[in-house]
Parts: structure tokens; C-alpha cells; sequence
């Protein structure tokens, strides 16, 4: 995080009080301290206090979503590209090649009537503690398009709206009194940048994306973690900091924006050298827990994100790449399936042992599904297209049931034939579970009534709670 480009004024003021510390060019550039990683965590809490500062001023936003709640977190597993239904969660082993291919069989899971596809072994184990839906539908076969209406439940338009995550960090983050060190809003490991996540919302709901492999030997957060750069010799340089700082020192009467500034250096370094930043730290699991998620960036992504729930983190987003897939389908989903199979599973198991499941909910989906039909001709070669009319979706844990089917497509998957459902209903659900009032006003830049949920007049179905398996 660059603060030179930053258009969060508190950042200026940070990089003004910096000068008057004594940190010239010729000393310790401000591009020097970036590399430590001081400034960039510092912004990124500077960034937090500013959402907190704009509750004080319209304290109405987060009063009016107050309800009783089951959920306190989400992760959301995104599987970018669009997944095929037919591969995963709604399989149609009857319909024959030009539909199966070669995952042509569903096998049972552990609750009796359900079953799901071939590739995801390790999933069937763990039927009971979720939920599929199989009539998601919104028609929409574009990514940018359905990605956004799959994740802010609305259809696009003149107004950019925030997507689930910011909703989330807006009313149970800081502007709710959460105090963590960690951002309420974390994405693993990389924005999609298909649409902004914030919306009208603006950058102080962004998500902080973490960057780094969390695969890899050390797991390099932005802002955070500095490639190459000991914790000794980040100790270091915080005492040469301070040798530095002798304005600091001369100042007698303890200027308030001094402490201010000196507080929130203590916090980066909470971040970057304490117990707080020890979160990112993978290498604190057994062995056998990190092999049972998977020694690959998406089981590493799942490991991650339960220990961040852990720490009380609200909203957190696992982008998985690699799932659009127009060429080379089969052998694709050979490689991805396995994963996404035992990241999953180790994730509901480990969340379920540790009491998290039932207060943190587990959602996996995409942006659409694929074309149930195989598209051998060329230039495809076996290949899927995108399907809006009809995909499905994977919800557990923080008051969803477990063991249910909800919704179902015809005998080729092409079209939902009985209780479709619009994403909307899905994120009222969520926000429902969460305690958030689907109701709640957000804080429109106009000054306009916008509901957390949409409804008819906004030119989507009105949502319904999804009782079935609530």
C-alpha cells in the first residue's frame, strides 16, 4: 500500500508528520519505510479508524441493522470463472456424453437421497453440515455482469453497489465496535477487479487483499510481511526510527497528533512483529492439519481463512482462480476438483470441531455455471461455456441446515424446474443469519433510500427468507 497515491487525507497527514520527525530522503525515505512494511500497516489501520470516524457522524447506519443474530462470520469460497453444476453439486449422470463426459458418475454422500459429483469424495463425507442449492439462476452469461449481481444481489445500473463483504464490514465492522487489529474485510489473495467491491460505499470499505502465496514457505502479506526481512532486523529498524526522532522527544506538552501517530505505530507493529500479525503465520499448524487442507494455495486459502474467523474476522473472501473454462474443461476440473474437494471438507470438519461452524457461514459458488452440453466442436475441443439460467451454490454453518437440497434443475441441468432462487434471496438470507436488517438504510452518497437488500421496484423478484434450510 502506497501512502503517495493514498486519498485518505489521514495518510497525508502521516506522511506530513513524518517530515517533521526527521525522515528526509537523505535519512530514511518514506519508499524505504514502505519496504518494512511500517507505513503500509499503518495505513491500512488508519484506513479502519476513518470507517470508525464515520459512524460517530451518522451513528443511524449501524443502529437501524441491530436484530438477533446466529452467524458472526462469513467466508466466502468464489470460484472465479463459474463452475459447472453438473461437474459439482448437481450432477446428471443420465444425461448421457455430450453432457457428462467423462465424470459421468454422482456418488452418494453421508446423507441418503443426495448426491454429488464424482470428483468430490471428501465432500459426500460432510453432506450433513450443508446445504446445496440447485436453482440459482439469474440468466446473465457475462462474468462482469453476474459476478456483480451474484455478489450485491442487484442488477447493474447507474449505481455501483457494495457487494456482500462491504455490507458486512459496514455494519459488523468498525463501524459496529469491532475492535480487532485485523481488517473486517479480507480478500485471499487477490481482487478479481470484475467490479468494485465497495461500490458507492467507498474505499474505506474495500477489502484488504492480502497478496502472497499462502502455499508458499512464508506467507508474504502485503503491508505486512516483507520479503527477505528478519524479525530482528525489522526490531532494527523501528530503534533506528526512533533514534531518529528527536522532534518527539523535544516536544514536551504531548501533542496529541504525536500520540495519535505513535499509537498507530505501535499497532503496525503489533501487525507486523506481534501476536496480531502472527494470524498470517501458517507455520504454527501441525503438519498434519496443513496437509489435510492441501499443500496448494487454495487449501492454504481455507486453512487461512478458518484462523481468521478465529480471530473474529467478519467477512472473508477466497478468490479461487481457474474455473472458466471454455477449452480443455476435463482435464482442468481433474486437477481443480481434488482441491476444491479437500479444502472444502477439511474446512466444515476443522470449523465443526472447533464450535466455529455454527456461528460462521460457508459459501461457495461462482458467478454462473457452465453449458450443461459439452462444446466438442472446435475451437472448444471439449469444452463449457457460461450458463446463467442455471447453477448452483454450496452454504453452510452459522444457522444454515445441513443435509438439505434445495431447488432442482431439469434432467440436463439447462433449466431450473422447480424453486429457483435470484442471489438476492441467497445474500438476504446471509444478512438475515448475520443480524443485519435487510431493511437497513446504506448510506447513499446522494442522500437516496437504499435498502441493504433490493426489492421489485429496484427490478429484481422480491427476496424471501430460504426457510427450507434456515
Amino acid at each position: 500500500m502506497s501512502l503517495h497515491h493514498s486519498d485518505d487525507p489521514r495518510l497525508w497527514n502521516l506522511n506530513a508528520e513524518l517530515g517533521l520527525l526527521g525522515l528526509r530522503d537523505d535519512a530514511l525515505t518514506r519508499r524505504e519505510m514502505i519496504r518494512t512494511s511500517v507505513l503500509g500497516t499503518a495505513g491500512l489501520l488508519l484506513t479502519g479508524g476513518a470507517a470508525a470516524a464515520a459512524t460517530r457522524a451518522n451513528p443511524t447506519v449501524v443502529a437501524t441493522a441491530a436484530r438477533p443474530a446466529k452467524a458472526k462470520s462469513v467466508i466466502q469460497i468464489w470460484l472465479w470463472g463459474g463452475p459447472c453444476h453438473l461437474d459439482t453439486f448437481d450432477p446428471k449422470p443420465d444425461a448421457g456424453n455430450d453432457y457428462c463426459g467423462p465424470l459421468r458418475t454422482a456418488i452418494p454422500t453421508n446423507v441418503t437421497g443426495i448426491q454429488i459429483g464424482e470428483s468430490l469424495p471428501l465432500l459426500a463425507k460432510q453432506a450433513d453440515k450443508y446445504s446445496l442449492i440447485r436453482g440459482m439462476t439469474h440468466g446473465i452469461n457475462g462474468h462482469e455482469t453476474a459476478a456483480y449481481t451474484v455478489q450485491t444481489g442487484r442488477p447493474s445500473g447507474r449505481d455501483v453497489f457494495p457487494g456482500v463483504g462491504a455490507v458486512v464490514s459496514l455494519f459488523k465492522g468498525y463501524d459496529a465496535g469491532y475492535k480487532g487489529l485485523l481488517p473486517p474485510y479480507i480478500v485471499l489473495t487477490e481482487l478479481q477487479g470484475r467490479f468494485s467491491e465497495s461500490g458507492f460505499l467507498g474505499t474505506r470499505y474495500k477489502p484488504f487483499a492480502t497478496g502472497g502465496d499462502p502455499g508458499a514457505s512464508r506467507f508474504v502479506v502485503e503491508g505486512v510481511v516483507a520479503q527477505g526481512i528478519s524479525d530482528e532486523r525489522q526490531r532494527s529498524r523501528r530503534e533506528f526510527l526512533h533514534r531518529l526522532n528527536t522532534f518527539d522527544r523535544a516536544m514536551s506538552s504531548g501533542d496529541p497528533r504525536l500520540a495519535a501517530l505513535a499509537q498507530c505505530e505501535r499497532d503496525a507493529y503489533e501487525m507486523i512483529l506481534g501476536d496480531a500479525g502472527k494470524v498470517f503465520d501458517l507455520a504454527q499448524e501441525k503438519d498434519d492439519v496443513r496437509e489435510r487442507y492441501g499443500r496448494n494455495t487454495f487449501g492454504q486459502s481455507c486453512l487461512m481463512a478458518r484462523r481468521l474467523v478465529e480471530r473474529g474476522v467478519p467477512y472473508v473472501t477466497i478468490n479461487y482462480k481457474g474455473w472458466d473454462t471454455h477449452k480443455q474443461h476435463f482435464p482442468i476440473m481433474r486437477r481443480k476438483l481434488p482441491e476444491l474437494d479437500r479444502g472444502v471438507a477439511s474446512l466444515l470438519q476443522d470449523l465443526a470441531q472447533r464450535g466455529l461452524l455454527s456461528t460462521t457461514i460457508v459459501w461457495t459458488g461462482g458467478e454462473f455455471g457452465r453449458t450443461p452440453r459439452v462444446q466438442w466442436e472446435a475451437p472448444w475441443n471439449g469444452g463449457r461455456g457460461h450458463w446463467g439460467k442455471a447453477f448452483s451454490a454450496l452454504v453452510a454453518g452459522g444457522g444454515f441446515r445441513g443435509g438439505h437440497v434445495l431447488g432442482s434443475t431439469d434432467p440436463k441441468g439447462e433449466e431450473v424446474t422447480n424453486h429457483p432462487v435470484h442471489p438476492s434471496e441467497l445474500i438476504a438470507g446471509m444478512y438475515d443469519l448475520l443480524g443485519i436488517d435487510p431493511e437497513a438504510r446504506l448510506p447513499h452518497p446522494e442522500g437516496r433510500d437504499v435498502r441493504a437488500i433490493p426489492n421489485a421496484s429496484d427490478g429484481v423478484r422480491e427476496p424471501g427468507r430460504l426457510a427450507q434450510i434456515m
